[in-house]
């Protein structure tokens, strides 16, 4: 057992460009580093004035502004992750107000392989220490925790993506007789290896809730705990060791007073600082002495922690402070809460419990070791049941013994508890049933159980045999409705393909009786078909997008505030590839000049030993030249090491940069995905703007672009228009100055835009028109 308090450790945030600096100062020369605050005297407050102008706090060591994260690893994570490989309990979680660096520190950014967190970093060493370790043989399994709104979350779970939060199963508490808390709906999902696991931990961030607020772009709007689970256990020994590691990411308070958020931002906002506030009264509860009761129960995030808090668990606290002046105030009741936590002594056990399995063998060997024993002693086979003969004869036994009127008579059917256990069975049927023979009586009873138990196996036949047409039928009866239910999907495609038939036909009269409406009507088919259904709007249907669609996309993509991250991972990534090709021509040549010089060594052997025998008066000397080749041997070797570590590293930060790349890329597609949703639902609300008469049916572009991004020279390689131009409502019809510029002539004001039926096609129709209507009239704001 190991008694020790709660280790706190203190991280200053780097200050921002518009950031100001507080005053502060970090002295390392005592015992313990301490952290010294100055709030400068307020001249408004006038001359009496009380206020404290200094705090001061201690830690176990402080991490100023230019302290990295291999540093930051090295200094807290490794020590807790060596307890948890030796079978200790560990816990790491980061505190402090929002936008202060939490989810920087705990899980990393995602711009430079160099700024990875504690988890990933946590996650490499400890698959590393797995792999050189040979004695024993290890289980790890991962689970990721959300805690949003007060309601838990498995980040893990595959219907996160493909549903709404709301739809998925939430994560339950259940705590059984021993006060033990079990998690409902939390899967673990094993990972054998580190990639499996950063996988894991790549597809859990991905889901996270995050938001932007006036403190914090991407914001955390929900705690997040990423548990490690370590099981061990020596070849050939019933006793298991099993560890657990907590990675915490809290969300971060904030005073809404002075952020100023509302609507689903302020809910988010009570729920955080509600959940913080609880976690704050079980630490003040913990720190007094004569506190009986705990109030673990008041949030969920305190009953998953209780062993962190308090309990059996070696946990570890880091203060996230931004030393700015706006955010003195958090910062100062960050460290008091430290403070507070340094207080509390936790009692880590080492976890080791008996396999049940190997005790059920060790049991099962030592009854058959007591049987045999038994049978040594005795002379005699036992078995579980006495046969006829042994009931025969206890039946005589019982009756003389009852015919016998001597009272020191005695009943002895030896040291065997079976006879004795059936001599009490037959001595109260006897006394039960006085009119009735022993011997019937017993064999009445022995036939009637005979019978129950034939007739309970016929009983039990049967059931199966139900069970098991009920399961053919049920499994039929959904093949059936599998059936019916693609039929009717292909007699509705059927009647909507054969409706566009009947409008394409219409539309080939008209082209005959008008060559101008001919070539607009073209113009709305092909429209209509480079209008995407949004089909990566769903995640199951594989994100085919079409050319139009694609068009927009990809000039979404190179507007977008991540682009510059991409490229430059990309460029990255590039680098890296042309490097490990190196490396790996550089190991193959390697490995061919071993095996070359080996070569030569055997030539050099069978020289030598035909020599011998040739001339077996000469005895074998020492051979210079077979030893200078082993020596080459060994350098090429040291060689083959040094460039083959380097090669595994480079695996190492290519994985993680495809990850990190594949990460921005989802975030820029969500991005879009959002707009595009919003211009259709914008031009819902409002569908008569396109049928009006009075409305300009616009020029058809072969895509979009964001609004956020566009300038007013966005469209010029597809539709370049005059900015003298007259206003397209005199005419109905867009015209250009330039002589070799061809424009399309939309349909005239009496005919509005070709509809195709379908609900959904017809909204992105609609979606598409708006936001052509948005950017014309923006670029004609611009052109004036």
């Amino acid at each position: 057992m190991v008694k020790e308090t709660i280790r706190v450790y203190a991280r200053v945030k780097p200050l921002g460009r518009r950031q100001q600096a507080g005053s502060y100062s970090v002295d390392n020369e005592e015992p313990l580093p301490s952290l010294e605050i100055t709030v400068p005297r307020d001249l408004a407050d006038g001359f009496i004035n009380n206020k404290r102008e200094s705090y001061k706090f201690k830690f176990q060591k402080i991490f100023d502004q230019e302290a990295k994260q291999d540093v930051i690893f090295d200094s807290i994570a490794k020590p807790v992750a060596e307890c948890v490989l030796a079978g200790y309990n560990g816990t790491i979680f980061a505190y402090g107000q929002t936008g202060s660096g939490k989810t920087f520190t705990i899980t990393g950014g995602a711009e430079r392989y160099s700024d990875r967190g504690i988890i990933p970093r946590t996650l490499s060493y400890i698959f590393d220490q797995l792999q050189k370790d040979s004695s024993k043989v290890y289980t790890t399994h991962v689970s990721y925790l959300e805690i949003y709104n007060e309601c838990g979350y498995d980040l893990l779970d595959p219907r996160h993506e493909a549903s709404k939060m709301e739809d998925l199963p939430k994560v339950t508490i259940m705590e059984d007789s021993d006060q033990n808390i079990h998690l409902k709906n939390l899967s673990l999902q094993q990972a054998t290896n580190e990639e499996e696991a950063l996988n894991l931990l790549f597809l859990g961030d991905t889901n996270r809730m995050i938001a932007e607020t006036p403190m914090n772009q991407a914001s955390s709007r929900s705690h997040c705990i990423f548990t490690i689970h370590i099981s061990s256990k020596e070849p050939g020994s019933a006793t298991i060791r099993r560890s657990k590691l907590h990675l915490v990411d809290l969300a971060g308070s904030e005073r809404v007073a002075k952020t100023g958020i509302g609507g689903h931002l302020l809910t988010e906002a009570k729920y955080i600082n509600l959940s913080l506030h609880y976690l704050e009264q079980v630490i003040i509860a913990l720190a007094e002495k004569n506190r009986s009761h705990i109030p673990y129960r008041n949030s969920m995030m305190t009953s998953v922690l209780r062993d962190s808090l308090g309990g059996n668990c070696m946990t570890t606290m880091i203060a996230m402070l931004a030393m700015d002046k706006g955010n003195i105030d958090e910062s100062i009741s960050t460290c008091r809460f430290a403070q507070r936590v340094a207080l509390i002594k936790n009692e880590a056990v080492l976890n080791e419990e008996i396999d049940p399995r190997l005790m059920i063998i060790q049991l099962k060997k030592e009854i058959q070791d007591l049987k045999d024993e038994l049978v040594l002693v005795t002379g005699k086979q036992r078995k579980s049941e006495l046969s006829q003969e042994e009931l025969l004869q206890l039946d005589e036994l019982i009756e003389t013994f009852l015919k016998d009127n001597d009272p020191d008579s005695s009943l002895d059917v030896g040291a065997d508890m079976r006879k004795i256990k059936y001599c009490f069975v037959l001595m109260k049927q006897i006394i039960n049933h006085p009119m009735t023979s022993s011997k019937k009586l017993l064999s009445k009873d022995i036939s009637e159980e005979k019978n129950s138990n034939e007739e309970l196996e016929k009983l039990k036949g049967l059931l199966q045999q139900r069970d098991n047409e009920i399961n053919i039928l049920v499994t039929m009866l959904k093949k059936e409705k599998k059936k019916a239910q693609d039929a009717l999907s292909q007699l509705n495609a059927t009647s909507a393909g054969s409706a566009v038939l009947e409008q394409s036909h219409s539309m080939n009269l008209e082209e005959s009786q008008s060559p101008s409406r001919c070539s607009s009507l073209k113009e709305a088919k092909v429209f209509s078909s480079s209008i995407p259904r949004l089909p990566f709007l769903s995640r199951e249907t594989g994100g085919n997008m079409s050319l139009g669609c694609q068009e927009a996309f990809e000039i979404f993509k190179q507007d977008h505030a991540d682009s510059i991250t991409i490229e430059d991972n990309k460029q990255l990534l590039r680098h890296r590839f042309d490097e490990a090709k190196c490396l790996g021509e550089k190991l193959n040549e390697v490995r061919n000049k071993i095996n070359h010089l080996k070569g030569k060594i055997i030539q050099r052997q069978i020289q030598r030993a035909a020599l011998a025998v040739l001339n077996p008066s000469e005895e074998l000397t020492f051979d210079p030249v077979e030893e200078n080749l082993r020596m080459q041997i060994e350098e090429e070797k040291k060689s083959y090491k040094t460039v083959y570590s380097r090669f595994k590293g480079l695996k190492v930060e290519i994985e993680h940069l495809q990850l990190l790349m594949e990460k921005v890329k989802m975030k820029v597609q969500k991005d879009f995905e959002v707009w595009w949703s919003e211009e259709a639902k914008k031009f819902q609300e409002k569908p008569e703007m396109v049928d009006s008469p009075n409305t300009v049916n616009p020029v058809y572009p072969q895509f979009i672009r964001s609004s956020q991004h566009l300038s007013p020279i966005s469209f010029s390689d597809t539709s370049r228009e005059s900015p003298h131009e007259d206003p397209p409502v005199k005419n109905n019809s867009v015209t250009s100055d330039s002589p070799t510029l061809k424009t399309r002539t939309p349909p005239s004001s009496s005919t509005s835009i070709p509809l195709t039926g379908d609900s959904q096609a017809d909204a992105d129709i609609l979606a598409f028109i708006k936001a052509r209507q948005n950017i014309l009239q923006k670029k004609g704001l611009g052109n004036k």
